[in-house]
């Protein structure tokens, strides 16, 4: 267990499975962060519905088998009445059908489409999908008139899962997928699936659905190879961490991701700026560290779920999942938030901006 307010009668128990360590901690470690910064600031706002939040936070490591596990708990020991939390979508896979079985609330913090198409009834997420992911990207390609291009893929939950997902999509844009490469997890060195992609004929960008180390080897192994087309990767690698590991072979990369990268380049005109720069201020005072739209997404759900709490007037799951879903024109870091019966994130493709890295740092893309 990483982190839990004192225990109290009058607490209202929420929980969270997180890759606080481990390959995904860059996703796990500010979504906890998040959670314990803004349960405590809550708090001292006086709680909700009068009562105080007690989080109980586990660490799973990014291991299916151990989500599992503290899915079981959370539920069973802790009787928490909902869950924020599922920092991967391996993770998240392995946790649903506890929280299904058990009705309870699950609001996931992972990026594939899969943990929320087909619609369960107990189970929400705050990212983008890896579908929009690849929709964003093509859509920016087709503007640029580039109709030919190479794919590398990791193997893992989210590569994966958005690898079908831009195979399914991209003939809606006009583009032919000529190469096709992937790698594992493990994997120090992605050159012969570069190679096989730069030989391709026609070849006019590649886009990179992937999230870890892997990616930056991929940007990194992409420059020395000296391939000049553009570089395209996902959502996965909006984190400043992305940039360190990939140094300057990220100079130019493009990206979708949420407008908490850019806050303080949003004009003000922006409905979204308040919300992302609010948010941004508060992670790099308490923290002293970058923010990252992986906290953001813990930022969103934390608040979904407490505004349907208090719409709920009740700690009751099942009413609490009511609401839920009838989230409308919640203004999120990720974007406005709209669910229903039958969507259960309520983003739609407005939500991404299209970014691109200049200087060591994201700007909005041209």
């Amino acid at each position: 267990m990483v982190w839990a307010a004192p225990a109290a009668a009058d607490t209202i128990k929420i929980g969270a499975s997180l890759s606080v360590t481990g390959p995904a901690s860059f996703l796990g470690d500010p979504e906890a962060k998040t959670l314990e910064m803004y349960v405590e600031k809550l708090n001292a706002e006086g709680g909700v519905n009068g009562k105080q939040l007690e989080l109980i936070v586990y660490d799973d490591s990014a291991d299916a088998n151990k989500a599992r596990t503290f899915a079981t708990r959370l539920v069973e020991d802790d009787e928490v009445v909902a869950v924020v939390g599922g920092s991967t979508t391996g993770t998240t896979m392995a946790m649903i059908p506890v929280f299904e079985d058990a009705g309870i609330p699950f609001i996931s913090l992972a990026g594939a489409v899969v943990v929320i198409d087909p619609v369960k009834e107990f189970t929400f997420k705050t990212p983008h999908t890896d579908r929009m992911a690849c929709e964003k990207i093509f859509a920016d390609m087709q503007a640029k008139g580039l109709a030919k291009i190479g794919m590398i893929s990791g193997t893992g939950g989210f590569g994966k899962s958005m690898r079908e997902q831009c195979l399914e999509v991209v003939g809606n844009y006009g583009i032919e997928i000529v190469a096709d490469e992937t790698y594992g997890p493990s994997d120090s060195d992605m050159t012969p699936q570069l190679t096989n992609i730069k030989n391709a004929a026609g070849v006019q960008a590649v886009i990179n659905p992937g999230f870890g180390q892997g990616p930056a080897i991929v940007t990194r192994n992409y420059k020395q190879l000296g391939i000049e087309v553009p570089l395209y990767q996902s959502h996965g690698v909006a984190s400043k961490s992305f940039i360190d590991l990939a140094g300057d072979a990220a100079e130019g990369v493009r990206l979708p991701a949420s407008a908490l990268l850019v806050a303080d380049k949003l004009p003000d005109s922006d409905p979204q700026k308040a919300v992302v720069t609010g948010y941004k201020s508060m992670y790099e005072e308490k923290t002293g560290l970058p923010v990252s739209t992986f906290g953001g997404h813990a930022y969103d759900g934390l608040m979904i779920l407490v505004e349907a709490m208090k719409r709920a007037g009740s700690e009751d799951p099942k009413a609490i999942r009511d609401e839920i879903e009838k989230t409308s024109g919640f203004m999120g870091t990720a974007g406005v938030v709209n669910m229903s019966p039958e969507d259960h994130m309520g983003l739609d493709l407005t939500a991404f901006r299209m970014l691109e890295i200049r200087g060591g740092d994201w700007t909005l893309a041209e």
